[in-house]
């Protein structure tokens, strides 16, 4: 922009030769009108001493700087194997054969968190961050290493020079892999456990939209990265007005790069009607738009303090009763085009490589390549000084942004209440057991936010002290019904916003139950958290929130009147193909066993368990110490024989019922048969590598639990073929049956289910004549054998 065209300066500031300076803008770096009189204003607010201003002014100009060169390092982390900080151009060797990066997304990435460090550094007050489109991570890579913001590996191989610049685009995209199986460079193609600050892959589209506004707790802010693209993906981002409170929550400001574009088209919004549409959207559910110039770092920094300062107001409006909840959430919506600042800006092949040819091995492409680094480059001498005046920490006494807030979340553990008592035989609801245990655990825990998530059905779900106690969080509570304007309890028929509202709730205690079938749509968001999670143990730093139970209740064995679509084992199963010591999967079988084992993963940090419990009344099979056994051990022997010809292993509580009636048939026809409840079939398994080693049975102690006998019958919760993976170590062979649910269903009973998928105790007696030759009329009569070859009434095999 030349002189003769710049948009003239704000009355008020026309004399200021500061404001001057830092209004001619930097490079591709320019100051629109609107920009250049928002922050008039912003200084005009909270800047009024000369000197203040000065310094905030001085921020500016160096953000400006920082995102050119911020942008200039991106695009040599996509194509560049060779940095030369004075700009000197590339020959045609020092450029990367097979370039990689999500360039587009990070390059309009650069100017946001620009924009965020600049906002911290004015404000004295380092926000925590969060990015949705974890493939940017590249503009988060660049700009820590520039300003010196790096965790310990990060640091240990980067720094800001010609050597460890070129170290970095080496390492990005680099692929190699070490003897044990990891990644050689720390760095990656989505946020992950080296990124400085970083505390989601953001490789799951979406799930940043719904976490954020129940992160922070009060006194911490947080600025979450959102995309135009991931606005098409989970539905129920929509209502982070309708959870945000003052009262429990810090402040938070959504930030959407709009750059109107995906992979190879434009996104939904831009087709319906661009910013334009989305601003009418944001309103009519309850947000206040903010729409700025998403190439500008200047317009970030007007947002952020202008969306916390107008969300503090509207919070003290309610505080005094002159406003009511929901407030109109400030929501920012950053302008751009995909890969503003290089060469291919605004087109499909910008999302990846926005150079049509590749620098290496194309002249064309090249001298693009080098018009475009030509005019984002920064001399050193320069960058360093814009580095400084950003890197205010020690003058303002804040932590650096690697160390945020919500970085590293490490509550306290809580206080376990005593464990309840139920007496043997008794029937009680397993999930009414945890109910009782949970609602005593919040009751011993008043320090910990609670965070409950629930698609729907909570009474049903038999949680009505959890229900009763913490309530439906609603902004315009029913009477007479559980619902509260400060609730606990994130109610919404959306599984993958109810599960995002305990997975972001990291400072707190959590819990999330669901009808089993439906609770798989919560798996990606679950993985994505563990995923993350292990990668932090595996770098030393090890994940310091409480653990999540995840109840799948209302289960593939009592929702039989519900048809088919209702009755799934798909989550657990694919749990347990997770890595036990993040993801155990857990049967419980009674009350005590339910209660046990959720008392047991409140005790533990950074995992997320999925409990497959009943809601029925089970039969109370266990004592206290029983439960705290199985919970330990994952696995428990309830009937012991003598030089036992067979064993007989019940995976859930269903199954245990069935087995249980096997296993007295067997004792009539005096065949000495040993009866195993395995809750966490995870911590039988052979461990796949160092870390799930720390969470499974040795084979010694395995060998001590279950004594070596061929013949073996396992009755699964679940498909019987994942089952039999996971319990190898017990499998012996042709002389072992695993039997489970083998998708039969429809309107039927637990009985008809059982029956359905040959699954009843009948089934099991039939497997066990197989396994361990034994004659199958000594164990069932005519018509039950007829029952079992399908050629009589089923009915005789029910035994209620």
């Amino acid at each position: 922009m030349t002189r003769a065209n710049r948009p003239a300066l704000p009355a008020a500031f026309a004399d200021d030769p500061d404001f001057a300076t830092w209004a001619a803008g930097y490079g591709v770096i320019q100051h629109d009108p609107v920009t250049l009189e928002r922050i008039a204003q912003l200084l005009t607010r909270h800047a009024a001493d000369p000197s203040r201003r000065r310094a905030w002014l001085r921020r500016l100009a160096a953000a400006d700087r920082l995102a050119c060169m911020g942008m200039w390092l991106v695009a040599h982390m996509t194509y560049a194997r060779r940095v030369r900080l004075d700009g000197t151009p590339l020959e045609a060797e020092a450029f990367k054969p097979t370039p990689e990066g999500h360039t587009g997304g990070a390059l309009n990435m650069v100017p946001a968190y620009v924009g965020y460090l600049a906002a911290n550094a004015m404000s004295d007050l380092t926000r925590s961050w969060l990015m949705g489109q974890g493939h940017c991570v590249a503009a988060i890579d660049a700009v820590n290493l520039l300003v010196d913001n790096l965790g310990p590996a990060h640091a240990a191989r980067y720094a800001l020079s010609d050597e460890g610049l070129t170290r970095l685009v080496n390492d990005f995209y680099h692929c190699g892999v070490d003897p044990d199986g990891h990644p050689i460079s720390p760095l990656g193609s989505h946020v992950n456990a080296h990124t400085a600050g970083g505390i989601s892959e953001g490789g799951y589209l979406g799930f940043a939209g719904l976490q954020y506004v129940h992160m922070p707790l009060p006194g911490q802010h947080l600025v979450a990265f959102l995309s135009d693209g991931a606005f098409e993906e989970q539905r129920g981002s929509d209502w982070a007005s309708r959870w945000w409170r003052a009262e429990d929550s810090g402040p938070v400001v959504p930030v959407m790069i709009a750059n109107g574009r995906r992979i190879d088209q434009r996104t939904t919004m831009s087709q319906a009607g661009g910013t334009d549409w989305f601003e009418d959207h944001l309103v009519l559910n309850g947000f206040a738009p903010l729409t700025i110039d998403g190439r500008d770092p200047a317009a970030f920094v007007w947002a952020i303090l202008t969306a916390e300062a107008e969300l503090a107001d509207q919070a003290e409006q309610a505080r005094a009763g002159h406003a009511r909840y929901p407030l109109r959430l400030p929501y920012v919506i950053a302008e751009t085009v995909k890969g503003f600042g290089f060469p291919g800006a605004g087109t499909n092949a910008a999302h990846n490589l926005p150079l049509v040819g590749n620098p290496a091995s194309d002249e064309a492409a090249r001298r693009l390549f080098h018009e475009g680094a030509a005019a984002l480059h920064v001399a050193e001498s320069e960058l360093r000084a814009a580095i400084a005046t950003l890197n205010n920490h020690a003058e303002s006494e804040r932590v650096r942004e690697r160390d945020h807030p919500l970085a590293h979340p490490h509550p306290d553990l809580p206080t376990l209440p005593e464990p309840l008592a139920w007496p043997l035989g008794e029937r009680i609801s397993p999930m009414a057991a945890i109910d009782e245990a949970f609602a005593a655990l919040v009751a011993a825990n008043p320090g910990l936010r609670v965070r409950v998530g629930n698609p729907d059905e909570m009474r049903s779900n038999r949680l009505n002290l959890t229900l009763d106690r913490l309530k439906h969080r609603v902004t315009d509570p029913e009477p007479g019904v559980a619902e509260a304007l400060d609730g606990a309890v994130i109610t919404a028929l959306n599984e993958e916003a109810v599960v995002s509202a305990a997975l972001a709730n990291k400072q707190g205690l959590n819990l999330v139950a669901s009808y089993e079938a439906f609770a798989v749509k919560m798996l990606g968001a679950m993985r994505q958290e563990i995923i993350f999670a292990r990668h932090c143990r595996e770098a030393g730093r090890p994940p310091g929130w409480l653990s999540l139970p995840v109840l799948a209740s209302s289960h593939t064995w009592e929702n039989g009147k519900n048809e088919q679509s209702h009755q799934d084992p798909t989550l657990c199963e694919a749990w347990l193909g997770e890595m036990d010591d993040v993801a155990p999967t857990l049967f419980p079988v009674d009350a005590p066993s339910a209660a046990a084992a959720l008392q047991a993963l409140y005790a533990s940090r950074g995992r997320i368990a999925v409990m497959v419990v009943p809601k029925s009344p089970m039969a109370v099979r266990l004592t206290q110490e029983q439960a705290t056994r199985l919970a330990e051990d994952g696995l428990l022997c309830l009937h012991e024989a003598a030089s036992p010809r067979l064993q007989l292993f019940a995976v859930g509580a269903y199954q245990l019922v069935e087995m249980e009636h096997a296993l007295a048939r067997l004792a009539r026809a005096d065949v000495a048969t040993s009866l195993y409840v395995i809750q966490e079939p995870g911590k039988l398994r052979e461990a796949r590598d160092e870390g799930e080693a720390t969470a499974v049975l040795s084979q010694c102690r395995l060998s001590t639990l279950v004594p070596e006998v061929p013949a073996r019958v396992f009755l699964a919760h679940c498909r019987p073929e994942p089952l039999a993976g996971v319990l190898r170590p017990l499998d012996t062979g042709m002389r072992s049956r695993f039997l489970g649910y083998r998708n039969r269903g429809g309107t039927l009973d637990t009985f008809g289910m059982l029956y359905a998928n040959r699954a009843t105790w009948a089934h099991v007696l039939e497997a066990a004549s197989e396994v361990a030759g034994l004659d199958l009329d000594a164990l069932l009569n005519a018509e039950e054998q007829a029952a079992l070859a399908g050629e009589g009434d089923p009915a005789v095999l029910r035994r209620d």
